[in-house]
């Protein structure tokens, strides 16, 4: 007989992990015990040296399908006799345990909820250790139910039972509950409680066309009948987000193949554990027209809770977007309630407490590959791997899309998506949340890093700590967070696309080239500047990045021939010329814009990127030819040289030439500098490798253009996947370079 006892570190609390441990010591006449840690399970294990190693050999390569096993040390003690195994109570200690994300809705929770002879028949708070909540309700670690939210809801003797049987999938299951025991939905018209079934309220509402906020694992939604043009007309107004496509929630993936363009991989996506809003081509069924005014695609998911699936049980679509104004962070509290007044008409909510505010996160499948545009729901806080340095490590992240980065040991946390950090309450939000990170991974940062703009809050942030601090340059940071997450050691080319960051020369930055490594890079070449007509205005105008271009390609008085109003872009060529409001920029992102502007695709912007997007839905395939940058040497940097490419743009559209024609000629100009400059850069470096990141890089067109271009001349090619390819996967890529500064000898840090 032997005895071992082994430490278990992963995901591995949440998941049924426990229970599985018990039925595998059961099946192989083992004894023993296992019981959660703040690190993660520990068990002892006795039996014949045949029974332990197929434990050990389960434990590593069989685990349950929600469980992530990182690690599974087994050290042989003396035997005590013991011939039964039990699930022991946890014990606290130093807090090292990962945390298993919110899972969606499991397949035979779904049959209970919709089985009438079922005693969890239409509830809507129905889980198992296989799915439901779980980052969302922990308070703390162990997770156990009195660390959740679910502490008050005591188990009933039904659920009590099903908790305490090993031989059920509900074994240990935190979350669990029925409509006995558990939380309860309620419907609110005004503030109060309206009498009557919230569900069959929460259709009479829709029906009727009006908007109701739906409490859901982090945060509320706002649902409206997604086939009412009027309801969504409405809604718009109401979240002053008036041209940015909403989310749609379809009843089931049949639904979705038919009002959608549907590759086995987003089938895979749409329907995988961790349910994300994944971007579809549109088929054309009959969707309100404002969902996504000027957009191919629709963001669409399928219910992710027993909620959800009753809630879609009578229809085809709901609009899902987040319970906020436009640009302020989605409401979860239940104190904020009335802060939905003006948004929704009546409010379906529960007596569960969200602990956290989590938002969607957004998938597209590009390539065969799943890359995720925002990272949250399903995701958070699964680790991403990270050669870490022995220090742990807060990375600030970007203002925009703002996520941060917490790094302990080869494992880096990235927090859910933020938003804008401009909002005083996203910024109270991102203050919590580290501190919450902090707590729940018992992580107290040695050092920092953070953009170098000085006026981000994340900087300001990362800048109070007082901890040693890495300023990271917003595209290096970009070009790390590839190389990192692909483990690429060697000296890679980088080229990084996309609006705004500030460069080593106090420059605006966003159409860059690199060469190096996480450790060390240099800028081997960039965009041919021009200025940003009126500072940030031109963000939201595109019409003057078409001016300022214009004015460098073809001449003052010509470009102001262009121009539709002549007496405004006067003005803002004299203020440029007197030195006022007009910084000098380097961006793709606003060349892009430029483009739009061009090709009468859009002039103006309601929210950001709006112009490119377009501009990427009106490429037409079957047009021929393309325009050119040019490439010009100077101080051993390569500069692309876009003057040209305006010239032909603007003879284009005078000579009638289609958006269509004009975008498909820009993107593959766009693709074609990216071929030519990595050749050129081989040539000069050795590279035979490239990263590609920056927001631009979410045009599927260019992305997909590159990788194909790039591969036929021999490089491989890399971007990001699993850390978002925008400003949310900023802070993995300062971590990244955060660490390897400090395993760098000669670093000053310590």
């Amino acid at each position: 007989m032997r005895r071992y006892r082994l430490k278990i570190s992963g995901i591995v609390q949440g998941v049924g992990f426990r229970p599985f441990l018990y039925r595998e010591a059961a099946r192989l006449s083992l004894g023993g015990f296992a019981r959660n840690t703040s690190y993660g399970v520990y068990a002892e294990i006795e039996g014949t040296d045949a029974a332990c190693d197929a434990f050990l050999d389960a434990v590593r390569n069989g685990p349950p399908p929600l469980a992530r096993v990182v690690s599974a040390e087994a050290e042989p003690m003396e035997p005590k006799g013991e011939s039964s195994f039990a699930i022991a109570a946890s014990e606290p200690g130093a807090r090292t345990a990962l945390i298993s994300p919110d899972i969606g809705v499991c397949d035979a929770c779904k049959r209970e909820v919709f089985d009438p002879a079922d005693r969890r028949f239409r509830y809507p708070f129905t889980n198992c250790t296989d799915c439901g909540p779980r980052f969302t309700i922990i308070r703390d670690i162990p997770y156990d139910r009195k660390n959740t939210s679910m502490a008050a809801f005591v188990q009933c003797p039904a659920c009590r039972d099903e908790y305490d049987d090993p031989s059920h999938r509900r074994f240990h299951a935190q979350p669990n509950a029925c409509p006995e025991c558990g939380p309860k939905l309620s419907f609110l018209v005004n503030g109060k409680e309206a009498a009557g079934d919230p569900l069959a309220l929460f259709g009479a509402y829709i029906e009727r066309g009006l908007t109701v906020a739906v409490k859901g694992l982090g945060g509320f939604h706002l649902a409206c009948d997604a086939q009412n043009e009027a309801a969504v007309s409405r809604l718009r107004q109401r979240k002053a987000r008036y041209e940015k496509p909403f989310a749609v929630m379809l009843r089931d993936l049949e639904t979705a193949r038919r009002w959608c363009e549907l590759s086995p991989g987003e089938e895979a996506l749409l329907s995988c554990r961790r349910k994300p809003i994944v971007l579809l081509k549109k088929r054309g069924e009959p969707l309100a027209d404002s969902i996504a005014p000027g957009n191919a695609r629709l963001g669409v998911m399928l219910p992710y809770t027993p909620l959800h699936c009753l809630l879609m049980e009578n229809r085809g679509a709901l609009v899902l977007t987040s319970g906020n104004v436009s640009d302020r962070p989605m409401i979860y509290r239940d104190a904020d309630i009335p802060a939905l007044a003006g948004l929704a008409d009546a409010v379906l909510t529960h007596d569960r407490p969200i602990e956290r505010r989590v938002d969607d996160s957004v998938a597209v499948v590009s390539r065969g590959k799943v890359r995720l545009a925002r990272r949250a729901r399903g995701y958070v806080p699964e680790p991403v791997p990270l050669r870490g340095c022995g220090r742990v490590i807060l990375a600030a992240g970007a203002q925009q899309k703002n996520t941060f980065c917490l790094v302990k040991g080869n494992d880096a946390f990235l927090g859910s998506h933020m938003g804008d950090l401009d909002d005083p309450e996203t910024e109270r939000s991102y203050c919590e949340e580290i501190s919450a990170f902090e707590r729940l991974f018992d992580a107290s940062p040695e050092l920092a890093a953070c953009d170098l703009h000085p006026d981000y809050l994340s900087t300001r942030f990362a800048e109070s700590l007082g901890l040693p601090l890495v300023p990271v340059q917003h595209h290096r940071a970009h070009f790390a967070s590839v190389l990192a997450e692909h483990d690429i050691r060697e000296n890679a080319l980088g080229f990084i696309f996309d609006g705004t960051g500030l460069g080593d020369d106090g420059m605006i930055w966003g159409g860059e080239a690199f060469c190096g490594s996480v450790a060390q890079s240099s800028r081997a070449g960039h965009l041919l500047p021009f200025p940003l007509l009126g500072g940030e205005a031109a963000v939201r105008e595109p019409w003057r990045c078409a001016l300022a271009a214009a004015e460098l390609a073809l001449g003052r008085e010509e470009a102001l021939e262009l121009c539709e109003n002549r007496g405004e872009a006067e003005v803002l060529l004299r203020a440029r010329d007197a030195g006022i409001n007009a910084p000098i920029c380097s961006s793709m992102g606003r060349l892009f814009d430029a483009i739009a502007s061009v090709a009468g695709v859009r002039r103006t912007a309601s929210y950001e990127g709006q112009a490119a997007v377009e501009l990427e839905q009106a490429a037409d395939a079957r047009a021929q030819g393309s325009y050119r940058f040019g490439l010009i040497e100077e101080g051993g940097t390569l500069i692309f040289d876009w003057r040209a490419l305006i010239r032909d743009a603007w003879r284009d559209a005078l000579s009638g030439a289609g958006a269509g024609a004009i975008s498909m000629r820009f993107h593959r100009a766009c693709v074609a500098l990216v071929r030519d400059a990595a050749l050129r850069l081989r040539v000069q470096t050795g590279c035979g490798a490239v990263a590609l990141s920056g927001g631009c890089f979410m045009n599927e067109i260019l992305l997909e253009g590159c990788f194909a271009a790039l591969e036929a001349e021999g490089f491989r090619v890399y971007s990001n996947e699993a850390v978002p390819v925008n400003d949310g996967g900023i802070c993995y890529g300062q971590a990244a370079i955060a660490a390897a500064t400090i395993k760098n000898p000669a670093s000053p840090l310590f």
